[in-house]
């Protein structure tokens, strides 16, 4: 039977409404709402998210029904007047319906939606998709008018169900989720965030069915803060999963473990680079053909693939989870993350290379593990590894510039599950060290009518190379000048660079290096016979990234260690009255050492500065708070000459 055609609109309408009415306690008015909420143009009065997971036709069929209500508080929450969902052909869209709720003399009128679009659902990071998304333009708002939508969508595979967030950029009166199985069907979950238990829970039996409900009210609007780890590592929310279902007496298992996430990922592999590709084959021979180790041809291989297939992301269906033949992405030179990677593995073997494998990983805005959450969910990205003696080297040819022998920053830490045919094994991606990552500005200056007169050489090492030479991308002229300019300002606005070089721009294995030359004005302070200097030409750090009203963590992406040395050449009629004292600070989140010395007519300022995490916690605030201000507080200190 085609359910849809049996479900007529009266059905449809009663199962929406009957949602609905669980939006409100007590039937508040606009004039409640807009004094518990003053600072909010909008109140959701109702999320509801309900999978309905039955078998039907000796079949799985899952069905998902979203219900939305929220209610306008101010005029300018009359401007946000459109709503979207979206839908692929991994997720169909069965139906919706959508209306606003307006105040006609006492009663409340429905005005049905009818200026709706569909477009193909945009995203900055992804070349191509065939998620579409449906827009919603809401008619007739004004305040106390109420935006009301609910649609269905139907899942093809029950491996890709959704989380549930219970939270969203306004307050939410009340955030219901709910799954119904038929009893031959078993659902695992795991809930995320509700350290206090807030989140209730009920499980219940209708009409044959189990119920299983979630429900948390009076939930406060997310704070979406810049550098955040990702809204997964704050946000109260909940994934599902089917752990298996029966049909006549048959036992059909999905998910409940990595050994069955694993087989279900192999499905997609497990066929892939049968035919021998021989242009690819005769490539592979050429660029490794004076290499003596499997570590030289991977190398080689490796950059190849990032110099000569260009990086676009797909979403297609299950191409959003199936390799391209390696043949297709050589010809093509484009491919997405899982391409790149697969085209390495099929090189590495045209080279006799062995153990290089493809891997499943979350990048790092994914907080879950594989013993925490063995579904789909626990990643987003594919790539490579090669396995050499007892240490794994990830292969992630996405990021251009990153060099060989270190992961992609955005991995760092994850657990990547890394395939070996029917076998697999869970390898945790290391943090790479902040000496890797060194910065290091090494500047020489005199001091010449008033002004310090410099020449410097700064160098980038790690993923301080990458990320800088990434910023910088193919600028060129006025724009890559102004570019450089920022990467190496000494001092104040006065700052004027003069020339500069770059040097190892397109060599991955050396680090990126700017000798430059400048000059700075109004920076010594002259009080009759001494000159004031501030030594810290670069303070780091001076202005606090991390605001008094932040709630969540800080990410820094890497860990670093900046190191500057500053020379200063003392003029011929001066001498040293003051240098300051050495600095030292040393806690879990930070190293700062700041030593002082003069030597052959020359102040020298050694001064470094680590950072230890990559993500200051909240709990970390207080701590980072009293390092920063101790810092500036050296930051203050002086550097004094006298006239002899």
């Amino acid at each position: 039977m085609n359910w849809l055609k049996s479900l007529n609109k009266k059905t449809f309408i009663g199962l929406f409404i009957g949602l609905t009415s669980i939006s409100i306690q007590a039937q508040n008015t606009f004039q409640d709402y807009k004094k518990e909420y003053p600072d909010f143009n909008e109140l959701v009065l109702l999320d509801y998210q309900g999978y309905d997971i039955s078998i039907e036709n000796k079949k799985l069929k899952i069905i998902q029904n979203t219900s939305f209500e929220s209610m306008i508080l101010s005029e300018n929450g009359i401007h946000n007047n459109q709503e979207s969902f979206t839908y692929s052909e991994l997720v169909k869209l069965v139906e919706y319906e959508a209306f606003s709720i307006v105040n006609t003399n006492g009663k409340e009128k429905k005005i049905k939606v009818t200026q709706t679009t569909e477009k193909n659902s945009s995203s900055s990071s992804v070349f191509f998709d065939d998620i579409k998304e449906r827009q919603l333009v809401f008619p007739n708002l004004e305040t106390g008018a109420k935006k009301v939508y609910h649609y269905k969508r139907e899942f093809v595979d029950p491996f890709l169900l959704h989380k549930y967030m219970f939270i969203g950029g306004f307050p939410i009166k009340n955030a219901t989720f709910e799954v119904k199985t038929d009893k031959n069907v078993n659902i695992g979950y795991k809930i995320f965030n509700d350290p206090n238990n807030t989140i209730q829970f009920k499980k219940t039996e209708v009409k044959g069915k189990i119920v299983y409900t979630w429900t948390l009210r009076d939930v406060k609007a997310f704070k979406f803060e810049s550098n955040g780890p990702g809204i997964l590592y704050s946000a109260p929310h909940i994934d599902i999963y089917v752990k298996d279902y029966t049909i006549n007496d048959k036992k059909t298992v999905v998910l409940d473990d990595v050994s069955l996430l694993h087989k279900y990922y192999q499905g997609f592999v497990n066929n892939l680079n049968k035919k021998e590709c021989l242009d690819l084959k005769k490539i592979t021979e050429e660029i490794t053909k004076d290499k003596t180790s499997e570590e030289e041809k991977i190398k080689s291989i490796f950059y190849w693939v990032k110099d000569n297939i260009k990086y676009v992301a797909f979403e297609n269906g299950y191409e959003g989870f199936i390799p391209r033949e390696a043949n297709l992405v050589f010809e093509r030179k484009f491919g997405d993350c899982k391409d790149m990677a697969n085209i390495i593995v099929s090189m590495a073997s045209y080279a006799n290379v062995k153990d290089v494998n493809l891997c499943w990983i979350g990048t790092r805005e994914i907080p879950y593990s594989y013993s925490e959450l063995a579904t789909p969910a626990v990643d987003n990205h594919m790539i490579a590894a090669y396995k050499k003696g007892d240490e794994y080297i990830f292969l992630d040819a996405t990021d251009r510039e990153t060099r060989y022998g270190l992961p992609t920053s955005f991995i760092q830490g994850k657990e990547a599950l890394i395939n070996n045919e029917t076998e697999f094994k869970i390898v945790k991606v290391p943090v790479v060290e902040a000496k890797k990552n060194q910065v290091d500005d090494l500047v020489k200056v005199q001091i010449k009518e008033g002004k310090l007169i410099g020449n410097g050489r700064i160098v980038f090492n790690g993923f301080n190379r990458s990320m800088t030479l990434m910023q910088i991308g193919d600028a060129s002229g006025k724009t890559r000048f102004e570019m450089i300019k920022s990467l190496v300002l000494k001092g104040n606005n006065k700052f004027n660079l003069n020339t500069y070089q770059e040097e190892n721009i397109g060599n991955r294995d050396l680090p990126y290096n700017v000798n430059y030359d400048f000059e700075l004005d109004n920076y010594l302070i002259k009080v009759e016979k001494e000159l004031y200097i501030n030594p810290y030409l670069h303070k780091v750090f001076e202005k606090n990234p991390i605001q008094k009203d932040r709630v969540t963590g800080y990410d820094f992406e890497i860990v670093s260690l900046f190191n500057s040395e500053y020379e200063f050449e003392i003029p011929a009629n001066y001498k040293v009255k003051y240098i300051p004292k050495n600095f030292t600070l040393d806690n879990e989140l930070v190293q700062v050492n700041a030593v002082f010395s003069e030597t052959n007519n020359k102040i020298v300022v050694k001064y470094t500065f680590e950072v230890k995490k990559m993500v200051i916690e909240p709990s970390d605030f207080q701590l980072w708070d009293e390092s920063v201000k101790k810092m500036k507080n050296n930051y203050s200190e002086t550097l004094i000459l006298t006239e002899k």
